[in-house]
């Protein structure tokens, strides 16, 4: 983990959001949970984020179109985007998006914080 990483939570599930940055937060990120996809950018920007944590389907909004608006806003076209979803075959719609990489829910602890150490190797 390099030290200082901070994630941004973007899910429209108040529990699973409390609970992975309770979780992220006590191996040492700091973290903010988001369950408004419209904020992202702005999210980004007002808190230095490294990595963005992204459900795939976000209160009726298409996280791989969120995935999209941040590579092209060459502001911020630079974070990390870690995106997670329960569906069959999501990931390749992810990373063609964009997304670094992705997680399948449910997941392990253990898999998301090898997920998240590489999408964040080269930062701080």
């Amino acid at each position: 983990m390099i030290k200082n990483t901070k994630i941004l939570i973007v899910d429209d599930d108040r529990s699973i959001g409390e609970m992975l940055q309770m979780l992220l937060e006590m191996n040492g990120y700091e973290v903010i949970f988001s369950q408004e996809p419209g904020k992202t950018e702005e999210n980004i920007t007002a808190h230095g984020t490294d990595l963005v944590l992204l459900d795939m389907l976000i209160s009726g909004v298409n996280g791989t179109d969120v995935c999209a608006r941040i590579r092209s806003d060459k502001n911020i076209s630079q974070v990390s985007i870690l995106m997670m979803s329960a569906l069959h075959d999501a990931g390749k719609r992810c990373k063609t998006a964009g997304a670094n990489d992705f997680i399948a829910k449910p997941f392990e602890m253990d898999e998301l914080l090898q997920k998240i150490n590489k999408c964040t190797m080269g930062i701080g």
